[in-house]
C-alpha cells in the first residue's frame, strides 16, 4: 500500500476518533475531551489532505 493511501486512511480514522470525542466532551460537558476532540479533527483532516497531495504530485 502506498504511504500516501495510508494516510489518508490514518486521516479519516484521526478525523472519526476526534468527531466522537468532540461529541463525547460535549455530551458529559468535559471542555478538555471536546478540545481534544476538535484538535485530533484538524489533525486528521491535515493528514487526510497531505495523502491526498503526495497522491497527486506521485510521492
Amino acid at each position: 500500500m502506498k504511504e500516501s493511501t495510508k494516510d489518508q486512511i490514518a486521516g479519516k480514522l484521526h478525523e472519526a476518533k476526534g468527531a466522537v470525542k468532540e461529541k463525547a466532551g460535549q455530551l458529559t460537558n468535559d471542555p478538555d475531551l471536546q478540545d481534544k476532540g476538535t484538535a485530533e479533527k484538524i489533525d486528521g483532516k491535515v493528514r487526510k489532505k497531505a495523502g491526498e497531495v503526495e497522491k497527486v504530485i506521485g510521492a
